[in-house]
């Protein structure tokens, strides 16, 4: 923000005796004045808090140390400084909490792999102010993006037996004695909590359908699981979800409201965390905001899956893996196709040997409207499909993957009970949240990440 429009803002208070509680960032002291850098976590940029020689207390405030918490009331000056507008200059103090000489997060730069070991403090690091603000800037945009567009919000289960991915990565839930259980060939489940085998949901989607056909236009937005042993830098074992459903929405106006709905996320982030964003284009990717501009103004691109093999196949590039029909996409591949398109680019109508069993099927048999969404910079952002409405050709599908459809039958029945077309789509929120701060490692936007041999904090 502008030093101009802070004056504006906080005029009215130059002259006037203030309190403010916050805590110590920086501390530099000269001989005859002292500046500490103060946040009370209510915005981005802090005050700045002075004190003089003729301050009675100069002595202990000059050896107040940094991650202190205090309670000041002093009298707000207009600043002589570049970086600031306004001060305040300290007429007392309490020391709320002192912090000990082993203070980590000190004011100098440090790793990003140190404060992952410091999780718990680490927001009070500019970097980490700065990606939750935007993070929670990103949440509230998708709340009121869906609740403007006469979506409800929908609380789906995180204990469930379905599996909605099929792939078997769910977390195990259960209130049996383990200990008791080595050695045992069969594990009786009947005897559990629930009386049969669950979990951790790796997905909200299948819940939400069902709200679908009673309220039209739903979403979930929460945590969700995957017992997927990849410790890399975009996966997590806990992470959040954005999955809207709706139905009488097909696969066209499915892609209208993906990207609809995050050039208006995007929007309300450029606009509503200047300060956050301008920092993270300065310190963390260059070029961020404009990055993020050009998304919003541009037109996503819409190709189909065997469109896209061909590009790649006819492409001058030595690829890692080898383009095929009929197969899934690497990351080299979705960095080339959308600097080839220049933009996003939603993928559509994909194999259906790659797909999740729920999705609408073609008629060719051997592809479904799914749809992926590739962004610049962070590849695969969204995933959705037309969801299959045909009640038998959900059924055939399910025998031919091998899934008991007797789990399912609240979700099967949907077909036999006033179905109708929908789609919808999911988006891991921390992906969402990489791109807009251009963080390159998933573990560093959410608060506390679990991963592999990880579940500290």
């Amino acid at each position: 923000m502008e030093i101009k429009k802070l004056n504006e803002k906080y005029k009215d208070f130059i002259g006037k005796s203030v309190t403010v509680c916050g805590w110590i960032k920086n501390h530099r002291t000269s001989s005859n004045v002292g500046f500490i850098d103060f946040n009370d976590g209510t915005g981005f940029k802090g005050i700045q808090l002075v004190y003089s020689k003729d301050n009675e207390n100069y002595e202990s405030l000059s050896h107040l140390r940094v991650g202190s918490a205090l309670r000041v009331t002093g009298i707000v000056r207009e600043s002589d400084g570049e970086k600031q507008a306004f001060e305040v200059e300290i007429e007392s103090y309490i020391l709320e909490g002192d912090a000990q000489e082993d203070y980590p997060i000190q004011p100098k730069r440090h790793s990003r792999e140190f404060l992952r070991e410091q999780a718990y403090l680490r927001p009070r690091t500019n970097l980490f102010n700065a990606v939750f603000r935007i993070r929670s800037l990103a949440s509230f945009a998708i709340h009121e993006y869906f609740q403007k567009n006469g979506y409800m919000y929908v609380h789906t289960p995180i204990l469930t037996a379905s599996d909605c991915e099929g792939a078997g990565e769910m977390f195990q839930v259960t209130t049996l004695d383990l200990d008791k259980l080595r050695g045992v060939d069969e594990i009786d489940f009947s005897k559990d909590f629930f009386g049969k085998k669950t979990g951790l949901t790796v997905s909200g989607q299948l819940e939400a359908e069902t709200f679908a056909m009673a309220f039209s236009k739903v979403y979930t937005f929460g945590p969700t699981f995957r017992a997927e042993n990849s410790n890399t830098t975009s996966h997590l074992a806990e992470f959040w979800m954005m999955e809207p459903e709706i139905a009488f929405c097909d696969l066209e106006g499915l892609m209208d409201i993906e990207e609809e709905m995050l050039k208006y996320v995007i929007n309300y982030c450029l606009e509503n965390g200047k300060e956050e964003m301008a920092f993270l284009d300065e310190f963390v990717e260059k070029g961020l905001i404009n990055k993020l501009t050009k998304l919003v103004k541009s037109d996503f691109k819409r190709i189909s899956h065997e469109e896209v093999i061909t590009i790649l196949k006819n492409a001058d590039v030595k690829w890692q893996f080898a383009p095929e029909y009929g197969e899934d996409i690497a990351k080299e591949h979705e960095k080339y196709i959308t600097e080839y398109f220049d933009g996003p680019v939603f993928i559509t109508n994909w194999p259906k040997d790659i797909k999740a069993f729920y999705m609408k099927q073609n008629d060719d048999g051997k592809t479904v409207r799914a749809v992926d969404l590739e962004v610049p910079g962070i590849g695969e952002l969204m995933g959705g499909s037309q969801r299959e409405e045909d009640y038998d050709k959900l059924v055939a599908r399910m025998h031919e993957l091998g899934m008991d459809e007797h789990e399912m039958e609240w979700y099967i029945n949907l077909r036999k009970y006033g179905t109708c077309t929908h789609s919808g789509f999911g988006m891991g929120f921390e992906r969402l949240v990489m791109y807009l701060t251009g963080i390159e490692n998933i573990r560093d936007v959410i608060p506390y990440f679990r991963t592999p041999n990880n579940c500290d904090f």
